[in-house]
């Protein structure tokens, strides 16, 4: 990993804060202090750090974009309008270690990670002194520290339930030194360190549910999303029925849904993203990746991605599923003439009474659908197909002219199926797909996209299903330069 990167983010994770305001801590750096020790006296400090963090995550570079494009991109379900537009790496596979190598996935979130660590370390000398009352920011900690290594161990670790004993990603718990040479993980020890910090989340976090903040619900949810993703499905069905049951969350009525995602976060939201007039990526936003530039006043959007011709072919199996409620016209519908709504809405939209498109929409990191969709899959593997028929007939009502499922006619592929429909621009297919051990067929064909670096289909044996660890990073730590993913060597 870039030693540098890290190590700086380890010593500067925060700034002195006593004299400093939440509210204004958020428009700093939160690794831009020169010595973390000392920073935190009070729970309102260690919470200063963490909002810090979630600002830095609304980045493009990460949550704010790239890393609901890497796994949407790469999954299927969408294809681009042409080559060089920006960003079709992720399409094409066009990774090396010296280019297209997104390594601002590593960077930034072991970034992130060290603030955790750090947060964490000040927190544990201030309880061995005495202090408390930093059980909840603690375990706010705990819950970002498992998120970030669950996404990192995905994109640079092949599939838990393939290769366990495979590399992963350097799993780093503690604030370490400038000397430091981590060495990667397996992916087995990744998910051990994972849930075992999702844990401690759930032991300390209390039950309010703030949506822009880490909390309890949010943490459950994650469990249950691991835990699905590890093959342990009494476990995740166990904590995706707790969030259902919660009674803190509530899925949108079909005549709700649509409209709910230009309303903001809702009855559905866990755990959100908060982007404002100050966060906004404007044409960098993820919105206005998913726009094409002949859509009303976005002439200014990339329109680098619409959906596939299979979302569409799928989605298109009831024409008055609500979810085309999200989806628009798209460039190659302009050019072509023809009916193609391969534009999604669900994070920008024409604001008709400003006359402008607006995209500084918050986004959901995770909400009540994929827990009832997790359940159903959980629930069908466990062998209670009525249940999971339930649960899934919850999300599949979405379809009104299909027929509902029942223990005879429920599966896997109907699940996988609803989770595309549902969660599409989410950034959840490619990684459904690598671990149910399905081939990706790409829509190149739409367009005759010129894609050289993988071919028609791909499948989890080809090794490129995971991002190389850019040459940078290697040359700053040389002890992981013999750990390089086996694609890229």
């Amino acid at each position: 990993m870039k030693i540098r990167n890290i190590l700086i983010s380890i010593a500067t994770a925060a700034m002195s804060l006593t004299a400093v305001s939440c509210d204004a801590f958020l428009d700093m750096q939160p690794s831009s202090s020169a010595n973390v020790e000392g920073a935190i006296e009070a729970p309102s400090d260690a919470t200063a750090i963490i909002r810090g963090v979630m600002r830095k995550m609304t980045s493009p570079t990460t949550y704010g974009r790239n890393i609901f494009l890497y796994a949407d991109a790469k999954g299927g379900d969408l294809t681009i309008y042409s080559v060089g537009r920006g960003a079709d790496d992720l399409y094409r596979f066009q990774h090396s270690e010296t280019s297209g190598t997104y390594s601002g996935f590593w960077s930034n979130l072991y970034s992130y990670i060290m603030n955790m660590n750090a947060v964490l370390a000040e927190i544990d000398k201030l309880e061995a002194a005495g202090k408390t009352g930093f059980d909840n920011v603690k375990g706010q900690a705990y819950l970002l520290r498992a998120m970030f290594y669950f996404d990192l161990v995905r994109m640079y670790g092949l599939p838990y339930n393939y290769k366990p004993d495979s590399y992963g990603v350097p799993s780093i718990t503690s604030v370490a030194g400038f000397d430091a040479q981590p060495t990667r993980a397996t992916v087995k020890e990744n998910y051990t360190q994972i849930v075992k910090d999702l844990d401690q989340a759930v032991s300390l976090i209390g039950k309010s549910n703030p949506l822009t903040m880490p909390n309890y619900y949010a943490a459950k949810a994650l469990q249950a999303r691991v835990y699905l993703f590890m093959e342990d499905y009494a476990s995740a069905l166990a904590a995706a029925q707790e969030v259902i049951g919660s009674g803190k969350y509530s899925l949108y009525t079909n005549d709700e849904w649509a409209s709910s995602w230009s309303e903001g976060p809702g009855k559905e939201s866990i755990f959100v993203l908060g982007i404002d007039a100050v966060s906004d990526n404007g044409t960098s936003s993820l919105g206005y990746y998913y726009l094409p530039k002949k859509y009303k006043s976005a002439s200014t959007a990339m329109g680098w991605f619409f959906a596939s011709d299979y979302f569409l072919d799928r989605l298109g199996e009831d024409p008055d599923d609500v979810r085309w409620g999200v989806m628009e016209s798209d460039e190659y519908a302009a050019d072509f003439k023809v009916d193609h709504k391969g534009s999604c809405l669900k994070y920008s939209w024409y604001d008709a009474s400003a006359g402008k498109i607006t995209t500084a929409n918050s986004i959901t990191l995770i909400r009540l659908s994929e827990m009832y969709l997790i359940a159903a899959e959980a629930a069908l593997h466990a062998g209670t197909k009525d249940d999971a028929a339930t649960y899934l007939n919850a999300i599949r009502k979405r379809s009104p002219n299909l027929a509902p499922a029942d223990a005879s006619t429920i599966s896997v592929d109907m699940i996988l199926s609803e989770r595309s429909k549902e969660l599409f621009g989410e950034g959840h297919r490619f990684f459904d797909m690598m671990r149910l051990d399905r081939t990706v067929e790409f829509n190149d064909d739409l367009l005759d996209i010129n894609v050289t670096r993988r071919g028609k289909t791909i499948d989890r044996t080809n090794g490129m299903i995971v991002l190389p660890i850019s040459r940078d990073e290697m040359n700053a730590n040389p002890a992981i330069s013999s750990q390089q993913n086996e694609a890229y060597r």
